[in-house]
């Protein structure tokens, strides 16, 4: 079992920055990738990125050129780095991990775009 554990959430202005963190714990081996997902109110969840342990990432069309996610296999954590932030960004952001056929989940950290 893995645990996921998000942090940095908040209100931010649109055009302005945030930064999410996201530690595994539990049996962390061979959890590859990592990478984060979103729930807006009344939509579907979906995919921002995900970064496999070799460095290789995607990104959601819409955020790509804004968003940076980073890893760091040792700790077993992984970055969402967010900049020039739209309203529509406003979500609650869910740390992913997969590892050897199974889907994990953090509880989630609200995101708010809005002046």
């Amino acid at each position: 079992q893995v645990q996921l554990v998000e942090s940095g959430g908040g209100l931010v202005q649109p055009g302005g920055s945030l930064t999410l963190s996201c530690a595994a714990s539990g049996s962390t081996l061979s959890i590859n990738p990592m990478g984060w997902y979103r729930q807006a109110p009344g939509k579907e969840r979906e995919l921002v990125g995900l970064r496999d342990s070799g460095g290789f990432a995607n990104y959601l069309d819409s955020v790509k050129g804004r968003f940076t996610i980073s890893r760091d296999n040792a700790k077993n954590t992984v970055t969402l780095q967010m900049n020039n932030l739209k309203p529509e960004d406003t979500a609650v952001y869910l740390c992913y991990a997969f590892q050897r056929g199974a889907r994990y989940w953090g509880q989630g950290t609200p995101v708010t775009v809005s002046s």
